[in-house]
Parts: C-alpha cells; sequence; structure tokens
C-alpha cells in the first residue's frame, strides 16, 4: 500500500487510450468512444474480483458510503451505528442523508465491538457499519447475526481492506453491502474513486441511478432516460475508470509483496516482550496493508511512536492523537459544527459526544501504533526497518 507506487505502463495505456477518443465522460457519446467502457469493465471485473453480482463505480470512497447508504433507504432520522476509530468520512456520508451517525466502542480487532453495538439499538437503528480500519475486520459473524435478529443493514466499510477475507470471502461481500476507495493513498488507486458492490438487485438497481441524477439507463438516448427518484452527482470519469483498471489487474501481486513485507516486520516484533497484535477474528485475514501493534500502557506507545520517529522509522502512526481518524480530534463532529442547519433529526438524536464514555476504544487506541507496509521496499529496506523497529521500541520497555 498503496497503489500509486507502481504506476507504469499498464496505467498509461488504459488513460491513452481514453485520451485518444476525447470521451472522458462513463456515459453517452457512443460513436466517439472507439468502444472503450473503461468504467463498466471496471465494474465487470471488480464484482468478479470481490465475487458479488454487482459492482458500482463513484467519485470517491465518501460517495460509495453515501450511495450505498441511500440505495438501502437510509434517511432523515435513521440511525447508522459506527465506530470510535474511522475516517471522517464515516460519519460524513451519514449526515449528507440526514441520518444519524450513532458512535460505539471498538474492541482489540480495532473495529466495532459487537456487545456495544447490541447495546446501541433502538427503534430507529437501520444500519450497522463495521469499517475495515487497516486492513482487518470485525467479527462479522457475530455482526451478522446481530443484524439479522433486529432487522438491519449490514454495511461493510472496506476502504482501506481491499483483498481482506473472512472465512473464504472478500471483506466487503459478506454484509448487505460492501464499499471500497480507490483515493491516491489506498492499496489499488484511481487517483479519486470508490465502489460499491453487492448481490442485492434492488440495491445496486438504486445504487446505479443515484449516482447520477437518478437517470434509469434506460436505452441508448441519455436525453429521453426517466428519473425514477431524486440522485446526485457521484460519478466516475473515464481516466479515474482507466486508472483503476489498470490497478486492479495488480492487485493480487500487491496483496503478496504486503504479506512478504509485513511479515518480516511482525516475525521482529514478535521478539520484544510486551508488544501484543491487533486481534483478527478466526477464518479473517487481513489485506496485510498495515501492520498494528499494542504497548502494554498509552505512556510507553507514546514513548514508542516518538522512538520509533527519533530512529528514522517513518509511516508510524499513533491514531490517538490524530485529527482524521480517531474520536478525540473530531471537534466538528462532538460540536456540530456546520456551515448550515443541520436536521432537526440530527440535532434531537446525535449522541452528546464530549460527554459520552469511550473509555473503551480509548483502553485500545491509546495503546496502539500502525506500520503502514509499502510495496515499494526492497527486501533489505524491510529489514533494516524491522531491526530499527525492533531496537526502538525495546528502547522503551
Amino acid at each position: 500500500m498503496p497503489g500509486f507506487e507502481i504506476f507504469g505502463a499498464e496505467e498509461r495505456k488504459q488513460v491513452n487510450e481514453v485520451l485518444e477518443t476525447g470521451v472522458l465522460m462513463r456515459y453517452g457519446f457512443d460513436g466517439m468512444r472507439n468502444n472503450h467502457w473503461k468504467a463498466k469493465e471496471f465494474e465487470t471485473a471488480f464484482a468478479k474480483r470481490m465475487g458479488t453480482e454487482y459492482s458500482q463505480l463513484v467519485s470517491s470512497g465518501t460517495a460509495a458510503l453515501t450511495v450505498a447508504l441511500a440505495s438501502a433507504g437510509i434517511g432523515a432520522g435513521d440511525e447508522v451505528i459506527m465506530p470510535t476509530f474511522t475516517f471522517v468520512a464515516s460519519f460524513e456520508s451519514i449526515l449528507a442523508l440526514g441520518a444519524v451517525p450513532i458512535l460505539v466502542d471498538i474492541d482489540d480487532t480495532l473495529t466495532l465491538d459487537p456487545k456495544a453495538v447490541e447495546a446501541a439499538i433502538t427503534s430507529k437503528t437501520k444500519c450497522v457499519m463495521p469499517v475495515h480500519m487497516c486492513g482487518s475486520m470485525a467479527d462479522l459473524d457475530a455482526l451478522k447475526a446481530i443484524c439479522e435478529k433486529y432487522n438491519l443493514i449490514l454495511l461493510e466499510d472496506a476502504c482501506q481492506a481491499p483483498g481482506g477475507t473472512y472465512k473464504g470471502k472478500p471483506l466487503g461481500s459478506y454484509g448487505h453491502l460492501g464499499c471500497f476507495s480507490f483515493d491516491y493513498v489506498k492499496t489499488i488507486t484511481c487517483g479519486e474513486g470508490g465502489a460499491i458492490i453487492t448481490n442485492n438487485a434492488e440495491f445496486a438497481k438504486h445504487a446505479d441511478h443515484y449516482q447520477d441524477h437518478g437517470h434509469d439507463h434506460v436505452g441508448k438516448d441519455r436525453g429521453a432516460e426517466s428519473h425514477p427518484f431524486m440522485g446526485y452527482n457521484y460519478r466516475i470519469s473515464e481516466l479515474n475508470a482507466a486508472v483503476g483498471l489498470a490497478q486492479l489487474g495488480k492487485l493480487d501481486g500487491i496483496l503478496r509483496t504486503q504479506k512478504e513485507n509485513y511479515t518480516i516486520l511482525r516475525e521482529a516484533l514478535e521478539t520484544v516482550d510486551g508488544v501484543t497484535f491487533r486481534t483478527v477474528p478466526e477464518g479473517g485475514e487481513e489485506n496485510y496493508s498495515f501492520l498494528n501493534f499494542f504497548l502494554p500502557t498509552e505512556e510507553l506507545a507514546k514513548k514508542a511512536h516518538k522512538a520509533l520517529s527519533e530512529n528514522g522509522v517513518d509511516a508510524c502512526f499513533y491514531w490517538y492523537t490524530n485529527n482524521w481518524h480517531y474520536i478525540n480530534g473530531w471537534e466538528h463532529l462532538r460540536n456540530l459544527k456546520s456551515l448550515g442547519n443541520l436536521p432537526s433529526e440530527v440535532k434531537n438524536q446525535m449522541q452528546d459526544l464530549n460527554n459520552t464514555d469511550f473509555s473503551k476504544s480509548d483502553a485500545v487506541m491509546g495503546r496502539t501504533i500502525s506500520s503502514l507496509i509499502k510495496i515499494g521496499w526492497s527486501e533489505k529496506q524491510v529489514r533494516d526497518r524491522a531491526e530499527a523497529m525492533k531496537n526502538a521500541i525495546a528502547s522503551v520497555l
């Protein structure tokens, strides 16, 4: 991770085919495009790779989450349960629809604690959104059982975990809907882009229409298409899709390299007393985009993170104080800061996040350090990094 490390001739070829036609839009202009339909081709290939019936490309991972929620009928006042550790897009997509994000604690999987999820369910809950942060998953069996018990949508945010699996199924394909991001720093990239996958024909049709202003895409005359319902513009361009199509062909190679590099680093840290590792649920295999590990205490984690930096080890993250990925940094959400008025449902139903007890999440995140796994490292660079990480962490324990 990320895919931009291996841009090459494959991406240039796909992009040049689009540029040669001059048709940058994914819809229409049939006679000009020389039969190049990059978005359609990517969607077909991605659905096959993820083992689902349907895939819908959109303009970003945030768009994917928004469109997926909308396709399942989530709207004003509906509550969506999400974790305290994620990217800000999770709550942004929920709020964009007038729905209400309900934040609950994580466990040592670094994503949703099933017990916290069930305790948060109300008559207004419509969806549970586990976020497969840093390449691994929640206890999806437990979450699926909860969703079946309460008749809820299970929406997997797999934006950081393409290629990971749970009980033999690709992450994103286990729930009713799965979402992916292809932004510039993801495992595979379109520059900007995202995708939704599902086996539900109705959700797929809704997503297809919603991401393109509600167009029904019937016939070949775009101007004559009808609008069964309102939508918005979350379309991907042919240029972005072309890049992603080339990157998708490299995914399996990326995953192999990530696992090789991850394994070298993990084996080094396993020799350090006091270092433990993120729990991967039984039957799950992460995509190895990050090595996530715990120190015994928050104080030692802070010292270890500082020591790593001082020893020249870059791309190590201490999420507990990160403005993008943990609730401690979401002052704008906690205080509902917006450019305009928020829906009354949001104002009336939101938790008081400044006074909600997230000590269980704090106890996990305060001890967590994550190392990005790059695919451009040579074997020597990985082994040198492993030694430097081991020595830096051992120095504070």
